[in-house]
């Protein structure tokens, strides 16, 4: 899901950018229909969607230089404003494009982020519709064949990296049809690039590092939001160190209980197992309290799926991320490590929670 969003999420999953703080007061409550199921063809469905309500783009992953480690993740979200839509005016904003960008510095103990939203249009935003191909002023999100490339400068931080396919795209749910909640309406359109193979640098600050490593591309579009129980998600993207790939998530409601969960596991050779909903369960071991927010986060949990029982376990505790400037919510994603039943880490990727800080309001 993603997410940020909901991904659609979980990344990510029911989208992020779907809680747009605001966004669902300008919205005409058109009425979300259950998605049929079809194939997705590609390279246009790398593009952009923009009959649905929400989408987003993300990626996250892990990369060194030399003895330095690193996490990061960008996202690219797309909302449609349903009240906008018949208006003729160019500057009407009928779509809207969110960003963010975020790097985990593990020996330096620190997360720096950043974040951006425009109005589609007037060559500052714009996400095409035959290819993955996204702007945001001055950040980018591009295909050329089986590779993608990010830039992203920010102002204490930057990304330009280069992600290239090494294994087939994995169809999430039924054929790329993921349920999100108990009723049929509640799905996205979802699938995944996982183990990339991702060069390139980062900077912080006056310092740029070159580095390489492993990454994950979430892609998802859905026109339904959350299910009016869940508050919130868990969602986790694993690469594994053997080239197996592992998604888990779970919605949540105010309880903590599991409105819907589900995922998949592909093994480095053979085909995924999609997990059935009552097959993923999450349970919160350590907590940390954010100072910002003062929302308590899991950052270690045990998880069953059908592949194993795993630990997920923060590799730094603070990994909040505030994007109250653009999508209006405030949750934390952060690089994670994968330990499997013997007590051995097997891989590292993504884990990300929502409606902690407060409900997602959609």
């Amino acid at each position: 899901m993603r997410p940020p969003l909901l991904s659609g999420l979980p990344r990510r999953h029911l989208l992020l950018a779907g809680g747009l703080a605001g966004l669902g007061a300008m919205a005409t409550g058109r009425p979300a229909l259950g998605l049929p199921l079809k194939a997705l063809q590609f390279p246009r469905d790398f593009g952009a969607h923009p009959d649905f309500r929400t989408e987003w783009w993300y990626v996250t992953g892990y990369a060194n230089a030399g003895t330095r480690s690193f996490g990061f993740q960008l996202t690219f979200f797309r909302s449609r404003v349903d009240a906008t839509q018949a208006m003729t005016s160019k500057f009407a904003a009928r779509q809207l494009i969110f960003a963010h960008a975020a790097i985990t510095d593990v020996q330096g103990n620190k997360l720096w982020h950043d974040q951006r939203i425009a109005r589609e249009g007037f060559d500052i935003a714009s996400a095409s519709v035959s290819a993955m191909a996204l702007k945001l002023r001055e950040w980018s999100l591009n295909s050329q064949g089986r590779t993608h490339r990010a830039q992203l400068p920010a102002s204490d931080f930057a990304l330009d990296l280069q992600f290239t396919e090494t294994q087939p795209l994995l169809l999430q749910g039924d054929q790329g049809l993921s349920r999100k909640g108990p009723e049929p309406k509640q799905a996205s359109y979802y699938y995944s690039l996982p183990q990339l193979a991702t060069s390139g640098s980062l900077r912080i600050k006056a310092q740029t590092f070159e580095v390489s490593g492993k990454a994950w591309l979430d892609h998802e579009w859905s026109e339904e939001i959350l299910h009016p129980d869940a508050v919130g998600w868990d969602w986790i993207g694993m690469n594994l160190d053997d080239g197996s790939a592992l998604t888990a998530f779970r919605l949540r409601d105010k309880d903590g209980n599991a409105v819907w969960d589900g995922g998949s596991f592909r093994p480095a050779k053979g085909n995924a197992y999609t997990f059935r909903r009552g097959e993923v369960v999450f349970k919160p071991v350590r907590r940390w309290k954010s100072p910002l927010s003062q929302a308590s986060y899991p950052v270690e949990w045990i998880l069953r799926t059908p592949a194993d029982f795993y630990t997920v376990r923060a590799v730094i505790d603070n990994q909040e991320l505030d994007s109250r400037q653009s999508t209006g919510a405030i949750y934390w994603e952060g690089l994670s490590e994968l330990i499997d039943s013997n007590g051995k880490r097997v891989g590292r990727g993504y884990l990300e929670m929502t409606g902690y800080a407060s409900p997602l309001r959609l």
